[in-house]
């Protein structure tokens, strides 16, 4: 497994970071990797969200069936007063 190492972090981003991982009781080395698994997303996320917006794009270019006749929401509401 590949090992980072990240010079020159800002002491606010650290202070930010320590407290973070204190909170979740783990270390900081823990919760940057958290961190990255959550918001770097890798190849097989990307395909996969590519996927969807594809099939999500797909569902928007197909109509819907329409039925032959849409009554009128005047017929509709003189039909319920009539009840």
């Amino acid at each position: 497994m590949p090992t980072l190492y990240v010079e020159n972090v800002p002491e606010d981003l650290y202070t930010a970071l320590r407290d973070r991982a204190r909170a979740n009781k783990t270390s900081i080395s823990a919760e940057v990797l958290t961190l990255l698994a959550e918001n770097v997303p890798t190849a097989a996320e990307l395909r996969r969200r590519k996927d969807l917006f594809d099939r999500i794009r797909q569902l928007r270019t197909k109509r819907p069936p329409s039925p032959k006749f849409i009554r009128s929401a005047e017929d509709l509401i003189r039909e319920d007063r009539e009840r």
